[in-house]
């Protein structure tokens, strides 16, 4: 099988403290895989390393391997601006820049030199229109980002993201912010982008991860204890950890 994501024996050290623990993980092409465990455990952590924004940390240190359609993305001419346009990065707090909602879907294209019209708006309404925001904002692209409602600018959010076309997103608890309704939203979003994304979401809501992931990974203090189908990791998981902690007994 060809895995769009591969991970093998990957630890992860702050200085002398032991964060991630020897991890081994595929992950299939256009799936959504959910990372689940207590605070701490790791699973932001590991998520970070997957388009490097532990980088800047100090301290930071990584050994294992990791490729990405076939490559190695810690390899020494890997650039890094390259790999994140690649594998995007949505956060747990919407943080639209104090732009118009144009300027921010267009963002990572004209930092990358685009300043054709014609190209950023077939792509301003293309993110949009996959983001499921377009027929809310499509008559004041000119207005301000910070004047939309959290879920939308969660969902501008998602839309700058896919705006760079990446084949990789990564959700740091992306709905953790948000009301219901909007919550709802992202989770039928999440769905109907795995179409053309490979999908994986940080998220501490065990309904949220039974909905919209197609595999869930269970860290515990920095180790990966189960991973498998969420169907058989809620349903009939391996590990008595993981029963423990999907039933609420700790976490």
């Amino acid at each position: 099988m060809n895995y769009k994501i591969y991970a093998h024996n990957v630890n992860v050290y702050y200085g002398d403290n032991h964060v991630i623990k020897g991890v081994n993980m595929n992950i299939a092409p256009n799936t959504v895989t959910a990372f689940i465990g207590p605070s701490g455990c790791g699973k932001s952590t590991f998520l970070r390393v997957l388009n490097r924004m532990n980088d800047y940390i100090v301290g930071y240190r990584k050994e294992g391997e990791i490729l990405i359609d076939g490559e190695d993305i810690y390899a020494r001419n890997v650039r890094v601006e390259e790999l994140r346009k690649k594998v995007g990065m949505v956060f747990q707090k919407p943080n639209p820049f104090p732009k118009t909602i144009y300027e921010n879907v267009t963002y990572g294209l004209v930092i990358q030199g685009i300043k054709d019209k014609r190209v950023l708006d077939e792509a301003v309404e293309t993110s949009l229109k996959a983001s499921a925001l377009w027929d809310e904002v499509k008559d004041s692209l000119k207005k301000s980002a910070l004047a939309l409602s959290g879920g939308q600018q969660q969902r501008l959010c998602i839309a700058r993201t896919l705006a760079t076309s990446p084949s990789v997103v990564l959700m740091d608890e992306p709905a953790s912010a948000l009301d219901p309704i909007s919550t709802a939203k992202i989770e039928e979003l999440i769905y109907e982008l795995k179409q053309k994304y490979t999908i994986i979401i940080v998220t501490h809501n065990m309904q949220q991860a039974g909905r919209v992931s197609d595999s869930t990974a269970f860290f515990y203090m920095g180790d990966l204890i189960e991973y498998n189908t969420t169907k058989e990791i809620f349903t009939n998981p391996q590990q008595t950890r993981t029963q423990n902690y999907i039933t609420g007994r700790f976490g």
